[in-house]
């Protein structure tokens, strides 16, 4: 099974928040996912989030492939830098 890190669009119209989700490849965006391992708001100023670091790593390790956006998104939360360093 591929998996992948990408966003998990919720909240209102014209509104988003995004919640960080590990997904089989095949599933759709808003679809069946098998753990959130945090959250990104982008309409506060500034950007708000949170990455539970620990299950990131797992992931990654385990072959997940994150999206652009989850990529920059653990590149400012220091997640890559630290799977690197592994």
């Amino acid at each position: 099974m591929a998996t992948k890190i990408r966003l998990k669009r919720m909240g209102a119209k014209k509104a988003p928040f995004y919640r960080v989700v590990v997904a089989d490849s095949r599933s759709p965006r808003d679809g069946r996912f098998i753990e959130e391992i945090g959250y990104y708001n982008p309409t506060k100023h500034p950007e708000e989030y949170q990455i539970n670091e620990e299950r990131a790593l797992k992931w990654l390790s385990e072959g997940a492939a994150p999206s652009d956006t989850v990529k920059a998104l653990f590149k400012k939360a220091g997640v890559l830098k630290k799977f690197a360093e592994k």
